[in-house]
């Protein structure tokens, strides 16, 4: 077995902690920021960069298969989740399956129990695994990176040192890979943009400037969470502790 992706090395780091009261709703231990993103839009690499603004953890397509296939290190982020996440989780994961209709066959309820596992524990970036068609909107940030079809495809051509209609196949063929794995995970289609927080044009903003706006979008609804409960705060301070572009 190889060893675990660098990110998981990382000491998590836990966000709200719930009210001062007891309260006997389940919640998780932090926000979880879902990155959906078009083929070439640099969505992976924003997510990345999202993280280190945030001091959050990076959960990408290397890291969620290395814990679907490990049980040791998937045991190890469990015992980084309390109690009460936990039951969060656990509760989240009987809504999908009624929801889903998701039967025991297969890997995706292997899939939905890791996403959930990693949301609860709090203080997660998440590329795709349809982890934002999978989480609930109250504690999760989904974000769609997307960007014009000929940037996308210049950017796979240099990335991949592919010809012009090697790029334009391969952005097509990884568009439909993922409409696909949406469709198998029962979840909602990809171009609706209702489905998001916000929509983020790469090509616009570029590569950093979509990372800070994204950021940004996080510290907002964090903020606006501890001002419905007061009792709520978050590890990484206020919106002013964030690093400005």
């Amino acid at each position: 077995m190889s060893p675990p992706p660098a990110e998981l090395a990382q000491a998590p780091q836990h966000g709200f902690r719930g009210d001062a009261e007891p309260d006997p709703r389940p919640r998780p231990c932090g926000l979880t920021v879902a990155i959906s993103r078009e083929a070439g839009s640099r969505g992976t690499t924003i997510a990345r960069m999202v993280a280190e603004i945030l001091g959050w953890q990076v959960f990408d397509h290397d890291t969620l298969d290395y814990l679907a296939q490990d049980d040791t290190a998937r045991t190890q982020l469990l015992a980084d989740v309390p109690p009460e996440a936990r039951r969060w989780s656990d509760d989240q994961f009987a809504r999908l399956r009624h929801a889903r209709g998701l039967t025991p066959e297969g890997d995706a309820l292997r899939l939905v129990r890791l996403v959930l596992t990693v949301a609860a524990r709090g203080n997660a970036v998440i590329v795709g695994r349809a982890a934002g068609f999978l989480l609930p909107p109250e504690t999760t940030v989904h974000v769609r990176i997307v960007a014009p079809l000929e940037a996308r495809v210049a950017y796979m051509a240099q990335e991949l040192r592919l010809t012009r209609p090697e790029a334009v196949e391969e952005v097509r063929a990884r568009d439909e890979r993922r409409a696909l794995f949406l469709e198998r995970m029962g979840a909602a289609g990809a171009s609706d943009p209702t489905a998001y927080d916000v929509v983020v044009n790469s090509d616009r903003l570029g590569v950093e400037g979509a990372a800070q706006f994204v950021g940004w979008g996080v510290r907002t609804k964090q903020m606006f969470a501890e001002l419905a409960e007061p009792g709520r705060t978050f590890a990484h301070g206020t919106l002013d502790d964030m690093e400005r572009p």
